[in-house]
């Protein structure tokens, strides 16, 4: 007597789709934005603080790239 092969049923089709990430999918990267973040906003004491600060430098970057 042959075994019997399961039957799958298909959910119907909808519009929408279902993400599900893990919790560190989205902490890790969030960590790792802020933590570059507060490198270019406090640089340390690496340069003299007569230099403009570099959080304007950015800015100045990101509008130069922007078309007018």
């Amino acid at each position: 007597m042959p075994a019997r092969t399961p039957i799958r049923t298909h959910r119907p089709a909808t519009d929408t789709a279902e993400v599900r990430l893990p919790w560190w999918a989205v902490v890790l990267p969030a960590l790792a934005f802020a933590a570059l973040l507060l490198l270019i906003v406090e640089p340390g004491q690496a340069h003299a603080a007569a230099g403009d600060p570099a959080i304007g430098r950015l800015l100045g970057h990101i509008l130069g790239l922007v078309p007018a």
